[in-house]
C-alpha cells in the first residue's frame, strides 16, 4: 500500500465513522438515504475533479497538464485573478485539516476520560495530557513516518469497527424495539447529519496525488467506484446496526454505548488510534502554511526556527479550540458543512463546468448545476444548525457551571 493509499483508507474509515450512528439517530430514514446518496455524489465529484487535471491534445488524447487541486483552481481563475483560486483552495484545505486536528483532540480527550474513568481526571486534564503527548509532532519532517502511522490506524479502525458490528449482531434481540420510522425527522437534526455524513466521505483533496501515484491511471474510475461502494456498505451497516441496538440512547461517539469492560478496551484502542492519526492532518496543514503562506525554504538557516514556531502555534491553537468546542458531532457537522461541502461538492462541480463546459452535454451540465445548488444549500443550512447547536451547548454548559 502506498503513502496515499493508506491516507485514503484512513480518511474513509477514520474515527469520524463513530459519529454516523448518532447522525442516523438525529435524521432517521432520511439519514440512511443520505448515507447512500452521499457516496454516489462523492464518487462522481471525485471523478470530475480528476478529469479537470487533463486536457485533450490535437489528436483527441487526454494529457495530464495539472498536478494538484490548487493547479485546477488557478486554471479556472487565470483570466480573473491568476492566484485567487489557489488561495481559496489552500484556505479551505487548511481549515478542513485544522478542524480535523481539533476533532482528533476532542475525541482523544473524550476517550481518555471514559477509558480511565477510575481516575479523578477532568476533561481539561485529559485534553492537557493529550496535548503533551502530541508535542513531538512539531518535530515531524518526513511524510513516510506519517504514512506508516496511517496504515496501522486503518487496520486498527477496521478491527474496532468489526468488534462493534459483532456486538450489535449479538444483541439482535433488541432490534424489534427500534425502528427508523419512529425517529422524527426535523430540520435541525437532518442538517447536522448532512455535515457529519459528508465529512465522513471527504477525500477529494488527496485524489490528484492518489491518481498521479497509480501505475494504471485509467483504472482510477473503477477504483473510485469500488472504494466508495465498500465504504458505503460498511458505513451503512455499521450505522444501522448500532442504531437498531441502542435506538434513542445512541450517543455522539458510539463506543460510549458499549458495556463497561468492552468499552474500556475499545476506547483504549481508539485513543491510541486518535493519537496516531493526529500527525497526518497536522503535518499537511503545517506544510501548506510553510510553503504557500510563509514561503519558507527549508534550506535556509532561519527557516528551522520559523517552522518550529509555526508548528508550535498550530498545536496550541488546536488544543485551545478543543477545550472550548468539546462537542464531537456538532464540530464534525460544522466542518463537513463548511469545508466538506466546498471541497467535495461545490468546487469540483464549479471547476468541471468552468474547464469542460464545451465538452459537456446538457445532462452533465444539469447534474453539475444540481450538485452546486445542493452543496450550497447543505453548506449554508448546516452551518446555521451546527452553530445554533454549539451556542445551545455552551449555554447549557454555563448554566451547569453556575448551578
Amino acid at each position: 500500500m502506498s503513502k496515499v493509499d493508506s491516507i485514503q483508507v484512513d480518511r474513509f474509515q477514520g474515527l469520524f465513522v463513530l459519529g454516523l450512528p448518532f447522525a442516523l439517530q438525529q435524521s432517521g430514514y432520511m439519514g440512511l438515504i443520505l448515507l447512500i446518496s452521499a457516496a454516489l455524489i462523492c464518487t462522481y465529484t471525485g471523478k470530475i475533479l480528476v478529469s479537470c487535471l487533463y486536457e485533450e491534445d490535437e489528436n483527441g488524447h487526454s494529457v495530464r497538464v495539472r498536478r494538484t487541486y490548487e493547479d485546477i483552481a488557478n486554471a479556472c481563475f487565470k483570466n480573473v485573478c491568476p492566484h485567487i483560486g489557489g488561495i481559496v483552495v489552500n484556505a479551505a484545505q487548511v481549515l478542513e485539516l485544522t478542524m480535523t486536528c481539533i476533532l482528533y483532540l476532542v475525541v482523544g480527550s473524550n476517550l481518555m476520560c471514559h477509558s480511565l474513568y477510575f481516575l479523578p481526571l477532568t476533561p481539561v486534564t485529559c485534553s492537557t495530557v493529550t496535548f503533551l503527548i502530541l508535542m513531538p509532532c512539531m518535530l515531524i519532517r518526513d511524510l513516510r513516518a506519517v504514512s506508516r502511522l496511517s496504515f496501522f490506524c486503518s487496520l486498527a479502525q477496521f478491527f474496532i469497527t468489526f468488534i462493534v458490528i459483532g456486538y450489535c449482531l449479538c444483541q439482535s434481540v433488541r432490534w424489534e424495539n427500534t425502528s427508523l420510522r419512529r425517529v422524527p425527522v426535523d430540520f435541525y437534526g437532518f442538517q447536522v447529519a448532512v455535515g457529519v455524513i459528508i465529512f465522513s466521505y471527504t477525500s477529494q483533496i488527496y485524489l490528484p496525488t492518489l491518481e498521479e501515484s497509480m501505475m494504471d491511471r485509467p483504472e482510477f474510475k473503477s477504483m473510485m467506484d469500488w472504494t466508495h461502494a465498500l465504504a458505503c456498505i460498511l458505513k451503512t451497516a455499521f450505522s444501522v446496526l448500532a442504531f437498531l441496538t441502542w435506538g434513542e440512547e445512541t450517543k455522539e461517539v458510539i463506543t460510549d454505548n458499549l458495556p463497561a469492560g468492552l468499552r474500556m478496551m475499545v476506547n483504549l484502542c481508539l485513543l491510541v488510534k486518535a493519537l496516531l492519526s493526529y500527525p497526518l492532518p497536522f503535518y499537511a496543514t503545517a506544510e501548506i502554511l510553510q510553503i504557500s503562506v510563509l514561503k519558507l525554504d527549508s534550506s535556509e538557516a532561519r527557516a528551522e526556527r520559523w517552522m518550529l514556531i509555526l508548528r508550535g502555534s498550530l498545536l496550541i491553537l488546536t488544543f485551545i479550540m478543543a477545550l472550548y468546542v468539546p462537542h464531537f458531532s456538532l464540530l464534525m457537522g460544522l466542518t463537513g458543512s463548511v469545508t466538506g461541502a466546498a471541497m467535495t461538492l461545490l468546487l469540483p462541480a464549479l471547476f468541471h463546468l468552468q474547464l469542460k463546459w464545451t465538452q459537456l452535454d446538457m445532462s452533465q451540465k444539469a447534474l453539475d448545476l444540481l450538485i452546486l445548488l445542493l452543496g450550497s444549500f447543505c453548506s449554508i443550512s448546516g452551518v446555521v444548525c451546527s452553530v445554533k447547536g454549539m451556542i445551545k451547548a455552551f449555554g447549557d454548559k454555563e448554566t451547569n457551571l453556575s448551578v
